[in-house]
């Protein structure tokens, strides 16, 4: 019949292996039961809730499909352990928790210091150190010398933490200033120091942000006239720093949490800030 409907059939012609055959076969077979199953099983769901289950297992790399599946159960939808085990998001390594995690919860036991330098009107040098926490980036405390000395950064260390909740760990860079006895005070207080490697201070990227804000936002518009005044500026604006200058970190809010007004409670007033170089403004009823 093929013969007479067309004339090169002979050259379709190939020679097989039986086991060729049997594959064929299987294959087909495959594919028949695919076809005649492609409208039974479970009922797809809904995209929504598929996307949510990929959501929260990416979010929660530490959950199982039994917690996953328990959280939606309390949102109200009502799906099967296995669904979620099918549509979850599964990472090639085991779950890790992210850095932000990791820093977030080990932010309120750490603190760093750093020093900077303020040339004045008569070509002195001023060294100022900083202490800076990383919980909520707040300025525990500052102090100004021509001359730092070990003894004098060890009892900055302690009026720095002497009072409040001791931390647990010291990030700093290393300077010589700091020395033997800097150390022990530091062991004596229960802290344990992490110095930073040479030539890397990126390695203490809180206190090099606070002082380039210390620099930008102040002493860059100042010409320091002795260490007195320095002290004076840089109290006026650490306290702006720590009750006024919101922080992208801080989801826009101050070290010292400040709180938010409505337009009922009145027009909005400024208050001058560090000799009006910034401004603070609040609502004030009529």
């Amino acid at each position: 019949m093929l013969s007479r409907l067309w004339d090169g059939w002979q050259s379709t012609l190939h020679v097989v292996q039986p086991a060729t055959i049997v594959r064929w076969h299987r294959q087909g077979f495959r594919y028949y039961w695919r076809w005649k199953s492609r409208h039974r099983g479970r009922p797809r769901i809904d995209a929504a809730i598929r996307n949510l289950i990929r959501e929260i297992s990416k979010a929660n790399p530490l959950w199982g499909a039994p917690r996953v599946h328990g959280e939606l159960l309390k949102l109200g939808i009502e799906v099967s352990q296995a669904t979620v085990s099918k549509y979850m998001i599964r990472g090639r390594n085991p779950p890790s928790q992210t850095w932000r995690t990791f820093l977030d919860n080990h932010a309120k036991d750490l603190i760093s210091l750093d020093f900077l330098t303020v040339p004045t009107a008569t070509f002195r040098v001023l060294f100022v150190l900083v202490n800076l926490s990383h919980d909520r980036r707040r300025i525990l405390h500052f102090n100004v010398t021509a001359h730092p000395t070990a003894e004098w950064t060890a009892r900055q260390l302690l009026e720095a933490c002497g009072m409040d909740e001791v931390p647990s760990y010291l990030v700093r860079d290393r300077d010589g200033t700091y020395g033997r006895q800097f150390s022990r005070q530091a062991k004596v207080l229960g802290i344990q120091e992490v110095v930073t490697v040479p030539r890397s201070p990126w390695q203490n990227g809180y206190a090099e942000r606070v002082i380039g804000s210390i620099r930008r936002d102040c002493l860059d518009h100042v010409i320091v006239l002795g260490e007195g005044q320095l002290k004076r500026v840089l109290s006026e604006y650490t306290d702006y720093y720590n009750r006024v200058r919101t922080h992208l970190s801080l989801e826009k809010d101050a070290p010292e949490t400040r709180a938010s007004q409505t337009p009922e409670q009145g027009r909005v007033i400024n208050f001058p800030r560090v000799g009006g170089l910034h401004h603070e403004y609040s609502r004030m009823a009529a």
